[in-house]
């Protein structure tokens, strides 16, 4: 869980969604982040609404509102054409990358993480950059779980991707 800092962004909105207040942040480049109701003590600091950075970052929050409304009603099952800028490590950037590429309605292990980033022995590195995810839901870390079939931990709870998961036909019914 993100907690106790204060990030400085181009465009910042919240939106009501079935797993609670989403607050997302954009800059000019793109999407940069998406914020789960428990996350809370994250504190936000919005640039002049009226600056070209915050113009261009509008369109970005936008287009994911929009994209993250469909997605839960059931009529978007991917978030191509969205313009995302996470900001991260090369080798979290991979893994990003990698979640990109789990379909809707499957869930992948840590393992099959690593083994499509070509390091099949940084499981455990996978994981926390897995939980480092700064865009989840539209960067899908909720279709990783455990190679046991376990949920495993989650920024947003562990009910919330339990219930993401059930949205996608992932999962039939309560592993908690």
């Amino acid at each position: 869980m993100r907690k106790n800092k204060t990030l400085q962004t181009s465009a910042t909105s919240s939106l009501e969604t079935p797993i609670g207040i989403l607050r997302l942040l954009a800059e000019e480049d793109g999407l940069t982040h998406v914020f789960f109701p428990n996350e809370d003590t994250v504190k936000v600091e919005a640039a002049d609404p009226a600056s070209p950075a915050a113009l261009k970052a509008r369109a970005h929050i936008e287009a994911a509102e929009k994209a993250l409304q469909e997605f839960f009603a059931g009529t978007r099952k991917e978030f191509s054409g969205l313009t995302l800028a996470p900001r991260g490590t090369p080798f979290q950037q991979s893994v990003w990358r990698a979640l990109l590429t789990i379909p809707y309605g499957v869930t992948w292990s840590y393992k099959d993480i690593a083994e499509k980033i070509g390091n099949p022995k940084a499981v455990r590195a996978v994981g926390l950059a897995n939980g480092q995810n700064p865009i989840p839901v539209i960067i899908p870390c909720h279709r990783v779980i455990g190679s046991n079939g376990a949920l495993t931990g989650f920024g947003g709870g562990l009910p919330t991707k339990e219930w993401l998961l059930i949205h996608e036909g992932a999962l039939t019914s309560s592993l908690l």
